[in-house]
């Protein structure tokens, strides 16, 4: 929650001042014709002190304010950047007293006039008519220094967007990447659908969820965790290629990659296996990334030192067991219970769940492995005990034809052959729902709506889950989660420090 901050008297006085002089400082509408990116770039080839006959209108916010006497020069800042205006009061007459005196920096202002470029080489529009649009009340943060307080910045975002015009460009990366991943699986023939968020019993991930009650029928219900069960469901249900971009609720820890509210795809193909997966994986990431880059390539700040990441598909494959063996030098193909333990006792670590050859294994992988894996990969054939909707591999029952892609120690994908048998599923479920109710965190109830379901019979089918924000993280060159989603959670603070930030 945040906290009421002091409206600066200076700006509430000229507020009163415009209203005693009869300006309505909170009109209707404006008619905005051109934007401040498109003018720099159109008559950037003006020479100095030439005028044209070209007329424009532009609104924005006032980002700088000089004012020279009679007459004054103006920056303002709109969606796609900022632009320089040039007021005069043999132009404006009255209205330039009122510009000169009462708009603040702050302000949103919309102005009518012609092109030309100052004698010192800047495309600047000469105001004929101005009109005050919305008058602030609270200060920006000091020009000079912008907004760096990391918690303002993500609690306050649109004070963000204000001062630091390149957290807007990460976010129109983000809409275009969006926009190229749901194009891309639209031209594969899948049919986009919705899930829904609020669900009566949760599964298809082994996550903690948020539960919530629903007042109409005295029930508890949880934010969705993952859409998977639903999605199968349609597969039983004739659908051959579906996709969602959902959001998923985890109740779980925040750090830079981790939000608890995130966005993800998952999509589902009937009739192939984890092969594809892995092809639709690297193609919708070689795509974007020349969408967003304009190449596959992607500079990064990996561990202190700059990386070039190349997301040209096709990307490497290693399983999970030759990663372990090539990044942490041992082999685990063969090893007894007894040495696994022993090496987790030497590394200080624990498995997830009951021990066993595979749960051993893969608490190796996270911790010997994972930050290892620096440029696109996937890791195939992981151990059958990491899930329990995915098919064995047929050439060791101790894994299952699943592959999570791996950059910069950051899982992106999650994905398998889908596990259609029914009665192996039940029973995999049943053995979740007894970890349930043992006190495990993460293992879910039984759907017993969707073990029907699987029961009329799920064709053979591949199934990915990538998450759109670590894409995001990759490709724009941020750090956190937090610098691409626009509003992260956050913790509630008492002091908030925007009138004093410096």
């Amino acid at each position: 929650m945040s906290k009421k901050l002091e409206i600066d008297e200076n700006k509430l006085q000229r507020l009163h001042e415009l209203q005693l002089l009869g300006i309505n400082p909170y009109p209707y509408t404006f008619n905005q014709t051109h934007h401040a990116a498109s003018l720099n770039e159109k008559y950037a080839g003006l020479k100095p002190e030439e005028h044209t006959k070209d007329k424009v209108s532009v609104a924005g916010r006032i980002m700088l304010k000089r004012v020279m006497g009679k007459a004054a020069f103006f920056q303002i800042q709109d969606q796609s950047g900022k632009v320089q205006l040039y007021l005069a009061q043999d132009i404006l007459n009255d209205t330039y007293q009122t510009f000169a005196k009462k708009v603040d920096i702050g302000d949103i202002i919309g102005v009518e006039g012609r092109m030309f470029k100052t004698r010192m080489g800047e495309v600047t529009i000469e105001v004929h008519t101005a009109t005050i649009l919305c008058k602030s009340l609270l200060l920006l943060p000091e020009k000079f220094h912008g907004l760096k307080d990391i918690e303002i910045k993500y609690r306050h975002r649109y004070l963000d967007l204000i001062v630091n015009p390149d957290v807007k460009q990460v976010f129109m990366k983000r809409s275009q990447m969006i926009s190229t991943i749901r194009n891309f699986f639209t031209q594969k023939g899948f049919i986009e659908v919705e899930t829904p968020t609020l669900q009566t019993i949760y599964g298809g991930a082994n996550a903690k969820p948020f539960i919530t009650h629903i007042n109409a029928w005295d029930m508890n219900m949880y934010l969705s965790i993952s859409p998977e069960l639903y999605l199968k469901r349609l597969l039983v249900g004739g659908f051959e290629k579906v996709f969602t971009i959902c959001k998923n609720f985890r109740n779980e820890d925040a750090d830079t990659s981790h939000n608890p509210e995130f966005t993800m795809l998952e999509a589902y193909q009937s009739y192939v296996d984890y092969t594809t997966m892995m092809e639709l994986l690297e193609q919708v990431y070689e795509k974007s990334c020349i969408a967003m880059n304009g190449s596959t390539l992607v500079k990064k700040i990996y561990q202190g030192e700059e990386v070039t990441l190349d997301f040209k598909a096709p990307w490497k494959r290693m399983t999970f067991i030759d990663a372990i063996k090539h990044y942490a030098k041992i082999d685990v193909s063969h090893m007894s219970e007894e040495h696994l333990m022993k090496l987790l006792r030497d590394y200080h670590l624990e498995c997830k769940g009951t021990f066993s050859w595979g749960t051993a294994v893969q608490a190796l992988f996270e911790v010997l492995v994972e930050d290892k894996l620096i440029q696109p990969i996937h890791i195939i054939d992981h151990p059958k005990e990491t899930t329990p909707l995915c098919k064995a591999h047929p050439q060791d029952p101790r894994l299952i034809e699943r592959f999570e892609s791996f950059c910069l120690g950051m899982e992106l994908s999650n994905a398998y052959s889908e596990l259609n048998d029914p009665i192996i599923q039940r029973k995999l479920l049943e053995e979740q729902a007894k970890e349930l109710r043992a006190g495990s965190d993460e293992a879910h109830p039984m759907d017993e709506d969707f073990l029907n379901a699987m029961e009329y019979g799920l064709p053979p089918a591949g199934g990915l889950g990538f998450g759109i924000d670590r894409m995001a993280i990759i490709l724009t060159g941020v750090d956190s989660i937090r610098d691409v989603i626009l509003f992260p959670t956050m913790k509630p603070v008492e002091d908030e420090k925007i009138g004093k930030e410096k």
